[in-house]
């Protein structure tokens, strides 16, 4: 494949040039799936600025040969990418990839439709219904919250998209009642281990920044949410004239993996008119297991449901699925009906409802992401599905083993899932430089290149994390990061001279 000539006219869908552009893009990622352990799992070099001085400072005139874009890839982007798909990537949560969800991933941007409307494209609206339902009785979700019950879900980009949402629905219906002007009064819920991303959505649909509420949690709830909590604060804020909006339950909090009690959450949030979302980003994949459906147990009682299956349920970025017991209560916050959009001859025939999913998300413009996950569903089973998770789950439960019987390090909190959160411990480190030392063990770890993981602070004790779920992790990885971090930490306690 050479450059074009300069006067040839671009053909950018010409079966041949397609076909034979995707067999060398599919080689290059096969091949770097194959190697993809050899490569430092943190990109060595972080200095700011690398890749400008590479690159040219314009883009070029004329086309260029795939085969130099792929060598570039190569020799410049791939050093200085953090390998998320590595065996030994254990930071943040899992960003999942998998030979289905490519392949979901190939027909979604290949075929590139946009189902906006449902007459946009009808069977990628239709699939997307029929997905979510799938997800839906997968996890155990009370009928309500699923098309077939009354109620219905969309694929999300992000966790942050559905919860920017159903503040939206949250906040319309609460002002429907009250009137505009009622705005400065709602108050939004959550802990002081819910994700950061609610406090910037109450910001984003008007909640005044004094109205959020971060209710602290401890160790005596495994730091969790109690309700007894929320109680005195929601009490308090009705005391003082202010109105309950709003309450999040999470399943497999970011920080340590915590469990908020989404039964006694619900009751609460109904005694006040709250709307309750749970949010399951990380954990929910796990409750397609019914050894962790129980976690989700009062879920009929929320208002909206969350979770991504491109964390750890083998589906390639983006994919968060979205299910809420009253599509009304989020259409209506939602919905635009200009004229151009109107679904001329799909009303008035007495058939069913179409689905105009525009009117379910932020956006006008949507990828095709059901077929996707309908593809990781078709390929995988929930048989598989299923191993895949309790792989993961078992190496964890092996990891926590071993931290908790060497007598340098501890256990901060009990596991819960894939997620382990430790330390070296204070006795043999001392209580002033128990933090710097476990500080420079993770920097000495993730700058092995050998792994990556990152931290948490819970009472003010800095805690490493260990979130295992990636794709190709086994085992003897986690094994490996064993034996890495006693090793790196003998390096630094005797810098410490301990």
């Amino acid at each position: 494949m050479g450059s074009l000539p300069l006067d040839a006219p671009v053909q950018p869908l010409d079966p041949e040039a397609f076909a034979g552009d995707s067999r060398a893009v599919v080689d290059f990622l096969a091949e770097y799936y194959r190697d993809v352990d050899k490569y430092p799992v943190r990109a060595a070099d972080l200095e700011p600025g690398r890749l400008r001085k590479l690159l040219p400072d314009s883009a070029p005139e004329h086309g260029e040969p795939l085969e130099d874009v792929l060598e570039d890839v190569r020799r410049d982007i791939l050093p200085g990418l953090t390998h998320w798909q590595s065996p030994s990537f254990f930071a943040y949560f899992p960003m999942n990839a998998s030979t289905a969800g490519f392949a979901g991933e190939m027909l979604s941007v290949g075929l590139n439709v946009v189902p906006f409307l449902w007459a946009a494209s009808p069977a990628a609206a239709e699939l997307e219904g029929v997905v979510v339902d799938w997800m839906g009785r997968l996890l155990g979700l009370p009928s309500r919250l699923l098309f077939s019950g009354g109620g219905g879900g969309v694929l999300q980009g992000s966790t942050c998209e559905a919860v920017v949402c159903t503040l939206a629905a949250a906040r319309d219906r609460a002002l429907a009642k009250l009137g505009h002007e009622a705005i400065m009064k709602l108050v939004v819920y959550t802990s002081d281990q819910t994700h950061a991303t609610f406090q910037k959505g109450a910001r984003l649909v008007g909640i005044p920044p004094s109205n959020f509420r971060v209710i602290p949690t401890s160790a005596a709830s495994g730091y969790g949410l109690t309700a007894d909590a929320v109680r005195a604060a929601v009490d308090r804020d009705v005391a003082s004239g202010l109105v309950p909006l709003y309450l999040c339950a999470t399943v497999g909090t970011t920080g340590l993996g915590a469990v908020d009690p989404v039964r006694e959450l619900g009751e609460e949030a109904r005694r006040h008119g709250m709307w309750l979302h749970v949010d399951a980003a990380y954990a929910g994949s796990a409750a397609i297991c019914p050894e962790f459906q129980g976690y989700l147990d009062g879920a009929e009682l929320a208002d909206s449901v969350s979770m991504n299956p491109h964390k750890w349920f083998l589906t390639n970025m983006d994919c968060c699925c979205l299910w809420v017991a009253s599509p009304r209560d989020l259409t209506s916050a939602l919905s635009t009906d200009p004229e151009y959009l109107k679904n001329v001859g799909t009303n008035g025939t007495g058939k069913p409802a179409a689905i105009d999913y525009k009117d379910w998300q932020i956006s006008l413009s949507r990828r095709f992401r059901a077929i996707k996950l309908w593809v990781v569903l078709r390929r995988y089973g929930a048989v598989g599905l299923r191993a895949h998770i309790r792989r993961h789950v078992t190496a964890a439960k092996w990891f926590e083993r071993a931290v908790a019987a060497d007598e340098l390090f501890e256990v901060v909190v009990p596991r819960r899932f894939s997620l382990v959160c430790f330390r070296l411990r204070e006795r043999f480190v001392g209580d002033d430089a128990v933090d710097d030392v476990n500080r420079e063990l993770l920097a000495a770890v993730n700058e092995s290149g050998r792994a990556f993981m990152t931290h948490f602070v819970v009472d003010g004790k800095f805690v490493i994390r260990l979130a295992i779920g990636g794709a190709s992790t086994e085992l003897r990885h986690v094994m490996d990061v064993w034996e890495l971090l006693q090793a790196k930490a003998e390096e630094v306690l005797q810098r410490y001279q301990l």
